[in-house]
């Protein structure tokens, strides 16, 4: 999951970490109605290769932070249930999930992770993390859909922020010792340079890594106590983007939105056995149809020959005629040339296919394979319930 840029009228917030990019000398754009930084001086081919190889922390504030609070868990589960696919009934303490907020026709409105936190007290709280620029519609869809018993608790005053790449762990194993003995998946609450925190073992850049999210008037003071750490850089959104795109994770709004569901997607395995079975969600009957007879069209990873980039909107072709769009596309550092994701007909999915992209109204040769295009390194031990 990520945050897709939206188009308002209203002025660019600034998340917590604002003043430290600036300091920093990022390059700030806007961003989900945001001023986000997209890269800092050393550039985002640095900056994507450090995360590949060292530690980079990214500021992701924009994002929106929320409890969902019931009397018990199976209360609030079940209520979440009703809107989302995954099976949250029976989530573990101490464990988050990935999932989709569905529509009547199965479409993604938004797609979200949703976590339990365990302890003493926490029982009938799960913690929700959505995309910032579906945030408010997200949360007024839930809000709308509460019994009396279950309430949303928005949290605006909060910071969060990630640190990805194969030396965090042993970053997080001096600043917060229990978060690196973390399942892949797994989240806790605890105490980090001083500041109580609540952190997953989790990100989007197909690296090991973690998500932080800490009160917003805590938010610098644990962003420098990481930079301070000599394996970790601050990354902008630039890298953020070529890395989850070579790790072949959907950027809502672009590879998923409300036109695709988690079956095109290839979302299938946030779907867990009980739900496909058992239904209850928006969408469902359409859900079970396209898992038994198929879809029309899916996800796929592309690679194009030569140098150019298929950049998102761009055509894909099969003997002259256009069977599908490039929905994300750039250049791969940890490769050296140009991938891409769309959707084509089944018939056209298989890796190995020769399609066509068109680039600058000229036909690139490309070829349909396997995702990811990087593999992922995340840490192999895995939550239950995850």
């Amino acid at each position: 999951m990520t945050d897709a840029t939206s188009p308002s009228g209203a002025p660019p917030l600034r998340t917590p970490l604002y003043e430290a990019h600036v300091a920093l000398k990022a390059r700030i754009v806007p961003f989900a109605g945001y001023e986000m930084p997209v890269q800092y001086p050393e550039g985002i081919l640095a900056e994507h290769n450090w995360t590949r190889t060292h530690a980079g922390l990214f500021d992701v504030s924009h994002m929106g932070q929320a409890f969902l609070e019931g009397p018990d868990h199976d209360t609030t589960a079940r209520t979440l249930e009703k809107l989302i696919p995954a099976d949250i009934v029976n989530l573990k303490p101490g464990t988050q999930r990935y999932s989709q907020f569905l529509a009547p026709d199965a479409t993604i409105m938004d797609d979200l992770m949703i976590s339990r936190p365990e302890g003493e007290g926490e029982d009938g709280r799960l913690f929700l993390v959505v995309n910032a620029a579906c945030k408010t519609a997200d949360f007024a869809h839930l809000a709308a859909h509460l019994p009396e018993n279950v309430r949303l608790n928005v949290l605006d005053e909060r910071g969060l922020i990630a640190l990805q790449g194969p030396e965090s762990a042993q970053v997080m194993a001096r600043l917060c010792p229990e978060a690196a003995e973390l399942p892949f998946m797994g989240t806790l609450s605890a105490t980090m340079a001083g500041v109580p925190v609540h952190i997953s073992r989790s990100g989007y850049t197909g690296e090991d890594g973690f998500e932080i999210s800490m009160p917003a008037a805590s938010a610098r003071a644990l962003w420098d106590a990481l930079l301070a750490e000599r394996e970790v850089k601050p990354i902008g959104l630039g890298a953020r983007d070529s890395l989850r795109l070579e790790a072949g994770l959907c950027l809502y709004g672009h590879d998923i939105d409300r036109t695709t569901t988690p079956v095109e997607a290839g979302l299938i395995w946030s779907i867990q056995k009980r739900r496909r079975e058992e239904g209850g969600f928006p969408g469902a009957d359409i859900v079970r149809t396209q898992l038994a007879e198929g879809v029309v069209r899916q996800r796929v990873g592309l690679k194009p020959e030569g140098r150019a980039p298929a950049r998102e909107g761009a055509q894909i072709i099969h003997q002259g005629e256009v069977v599908g769009h490039v929905t994300s596309g750039g250049f791969a550092p940890s490769l050296g040339g140009p991938i891409a994701m769309g959707y084509v007909p089944p018939a056209l999915a298989a890796p190995g296919t020769r399609l066509e992209l068109l680039v600058r109204g000229k036909p690139l040769a490309a070829t349909v394979t396997t995702l990811p295009f990087v593999p992922t390194r995340y840490v192999r031990k895995m939550s239950k319930g995850a």
